[in-house]
């Protein structure tokens, strides 16, 4: 019965220690932890063996290969992957532009090397290069476009040639390109082509190479470098409509087939006579030796745009221009007579007789026309240039004097003016009527 007492009145207390039942956070201190046995070192000397040390015990923290995995990381895989091909694709690509470009110079290297004294950007002659250096005939101006020039020829200024090849290190655009010019005609298919043009001296030898001290008594002794201006070309039939399109000289010439010519090129000239006397033997054959590659030979003593001023009409200078597409297999030997003849053209043009009166006086009225027509829109533009001048001037003046007067004689100033406006129109009125 005292005990029961003792319970309900607290008189006695438990000796037991009571579990805590609080937070459960600091359930982790509720006892405090065991102490780690460390190595007791050993003096030297004794029987006792060393005690082994405790191994770390492995966490998953540390282990990578068991919190990731493989899958985790095939976006980035696949994105490295087409780096990659990418990346080859576009050194793959450059090398066969480069190869294209080097299989051109060394075809036709030795070719510009025997006609021209020297060629290509670097400082020796071309009497003094090999066949092998293709480097020096052809400069690189980007990963599709190759340059080369040659100088150093009578009746011959320069001659640029430019290399414009298929960008095969850029697929994507050389698709886009395909793609485009599948649903517009204006815009050619990609395709490896070569565009050389030739620039005549026609006369003007004094302003191209400096003069050498006692050469111009040799100089003065020499045949003359001009002919008569003209636009003839040979052009293949597939690019006969896009080019009258695109370039303002050929617009101003006849299209007609010739019988000595093979049945898918055309000529485009301003009279018959100057074709029977240019289209030679040689000439005829070589375009038959091209085939297909060939697209136009050009002669031309006009502007590739249509001029707009008369000084850009009067200021044109003859040019020829030769057109063909790359073979595929690198082989040159077809296109080669071709490109001899391009580069002799001012040679005959140079030597032959001069046309008849009748020919070049129909040859250049057309030209005169043109240039008529440009001084008379010139004249009207100037015309009409100094009117707004004048209307100009008149307004300033009006507005002057309407500034000088008070409220009620601008009032009387503007009547005036818009009485003055009706008279004027009724007066049209009546001249019409």
């Amino acid at each position: 019965m005292a005990n029961v007492l003792n319970g309900l009145f607290g008189g006695a207390k438990s000796s037991e220690t009571p579990l805590p039942s609080g937070d459960s956070d600091f359930a982790d201190f509720a006892e405090a932890p065991d102490p780690v046995p460390t190595d007791t070192p050993t003096p030297m000397g004794s029987g006792a063996a060393p005690a082994a040390a405790t191994p770390a015990l492995a966490s998953k923290w540390y282990e990578v290969h068991k919190r990731h995995t493989m899958d985790e990381f095939k976006v980035e895989g696949m994105i490295i992957g087409v780096c990659v091909v990418l990346f080859l694709v576009h050194l793959v690509g450059a090398r066969l532009n480069r190869n294209r470009a080097k299989a051109w110079a060394k075809a036709n290297g030795p070719l510009l090397r025997r006609e021209f004294a020297s060629v290509g950007f670097s400082d020796r002659p071309a009497a003094d290069s090999t066949a092998d250096d293709a480097d020096e005939v052809l400069k690189e101006k980007s990963l599709f476009q190759f340059a080369s020039y040659a100088t150093g020829r009578q009746n011959v200024a320069f001659v640029d040639v430019d290399l414009r090849l298929v960008k095969r290190f850029n697929p994507m655009a050389t698709l886009s390109e395909m793609v485009l010019s599948f649903f517009w005609e204006t815009m050619a298919a990609p395709q490896d082509v070569m565009d050389a043009v030739l620039y005549p001296f026609d006369g003007k030898e004094s302003l191209t190479v400096p003069a050498v001290p006692g050469t111009h008594e040799l100089r003065g002794k020499e045949a003359k470098s001009t002919f008569d201006g003209f636009v003839w070309a040979i052009v293949s039939k597939e690019r006969m409509r896009e080019l009258r399109d695109e370039r303002y000289d050929l617009s101003i010439t006849f299209t007609k087939d010739n019988s000595k010519l093979p049945n898918w090129v055309s000529v485009m000239s301003e009279n018959a006579e100057i074709t029977e006397q240019l289209l030679t033997p040689e000439l005829v054959k070589a375009v038959e030796a091209a085939g297909d590659a060939f697209e136009y030979l050009i002669i031309s003593d006009q502007p590739m745009e249509k001029p707009r001023t008369v000084e850009e009409a009067t200021a044109a200078r003859k040019r020829i221009f030769l057109r063909y597409t790359l073979p595929s297999n690198n082989d040159y030997t077809p296109l080669m007579p071709i490109f001899e003849e391009f580069t002799r053209l001012a040679d005959r043009l140079v030597a032959q007789p001069k046309f008849r009166a009748e020919v070049m006086r129909k040859v250049n009225k057309v030209r005169d026309d043109m240039t008529a027509q440009l001084r008379k829109e010139a004249e009207a533009r100037e015309a009409e240039e100094r009117t707004q001048e004048r209307e100009k001037a008149k307004k300033a003046k009006r507005d002057q004097e309407l500034a000088a007067l008070d409220a009620k004689q601008q009032k009387k100033y503007l009547e005036k003016e818009r009485e003055k406006e009706q008279r004027r129109m009724a007066k049209k009125q009546t001249i019409r009527g």
